[in-house]
């Protein structure tokens, strides 16, 4: 088929590999550059960089509302348009534009988590599972019917990271399984019942809140890994914690019990992974031989 892949993250990455492998991809649509490390250079998205290594047509407009940007979609002719985590809305018009329409991956099992942060959010809220969704495209947001779906167990000590490469690697192959089918597959509607949004990740919520409840705070310092980093202050100083386990032990919300094991307002917290300011993620073994913690965090 000819393809018009729309993507920006690191997630698409794998999608755009396995259709570049069993189809003709006409263009990449992805998010512009961005200013991005120390000097604030403009650096491409993933997704354009990868294109660009693969030698492939990139686009990035700034919006897909305008005349021009509506016929330069147009003029491509795909038979399909495949979408994960592209960054901009598409109006009707773009969404009628190919001839089979177009496919959206979304790392959740609608119509649960639709929205912007789907697995922190499963993560966060102790889903037990979450999934991908092969979903024919609407207006509404990631409101139209499911072409395929597959559920994945959340592990017990998994992060957003571990479960977003997991996601990925699952997408891009339901993705190529879904156009082998087309237009096979039966759409089925998404039901009225169970829908949840997940709201992008604010800041705000990163700092961890030791009088909460041990299993949220665990689930909040996996959820926010690697980005952006479930945090709490030592000695002034703001550390990352980055992995976690729930524990034995009870003390006062934010008692340090050993090692880097801390009391919350029910139960425990041992940190496994933390990240202090300007250094690398270490293991907590090693960050506490250079980090005293009080016996109060």
């Amino acid at each position: 088929m000819k393809i018009v892949f729309m993507g920006t993250p690191e997630f698409s990455v794998p999608v755009l590999d396995a259709l570049h492998k069993t189809h003709e991809i006409v263009a990449v649509y992805c998010q512009p550059p961005r200013p991005a490390g120390r000097g604030k250079a403009d650096r491409p998205s993933p997704v354009q960089a990868r294109a660009e290594a693969l030698g492939l047509a990139v686009r990035h407009p700034a919006s897909l509302r305008g005349d021009v940007a509506v016929a330069e979609f147009a003029a491509l002719g795909a038979d399909v348009a495949v979408v994960v985590a592209y960054g901009l809305i598409l109006p009707q018009v773009v969404l009628d534009a190919p001839r089979l329409g177009c496919l959206n991956i979304h790392a959740s099992l609608l119509p649960r988590w639709r929205g912007a942060a789907p697995i922190h959010r499963a993560i966060m809220a102790g889903d037990r599972e979450t999934g991908v969704c092969i979903m024919q495209m609407e207006a509404g947001l990631d409101t139209g019917p499911v072409l395929l779906r597959e559920a994945v167990e959340i592990g017990a000590e998994e992060t957003t990271a571990d479960l977003h490469d997991r996601l990925s690697a699952l997408g891009a192959r339901l993705i190529v399984e879904a156009l082998e089918r087309l237009p096979g597959l039966d759409p089925q509607p998404q039901p009225a019942e169970g829908v949840t949004y997940a709201a992008k990740v604010d800041k705000a919520e990163a700092r961890v809140n030791w009088t909460r409840p041990a299993v949220e705070v665990d689930r909040l310092i996996r959820g926010l890994s690697p980005f952006p980093g479930a945090w709490t202050e030592v000695q002034g100083e703001r550390v990352k914690l980055l992995r976690s386990r729930l524990a034995q032990g009870e003390g006062a919300p934010g008692q340090v019990l050993q090692g880097f094991t801390v009391a919350c307002g029910t139960g425990a917290v041992q940190i496994t992974e933390a990240q202090r300011e300007g250094k690398r993620p270490m293991p907590a073994t090693e960050i506490l031989r250079g980090l005293i913690l009080p016996e109060t965090l």
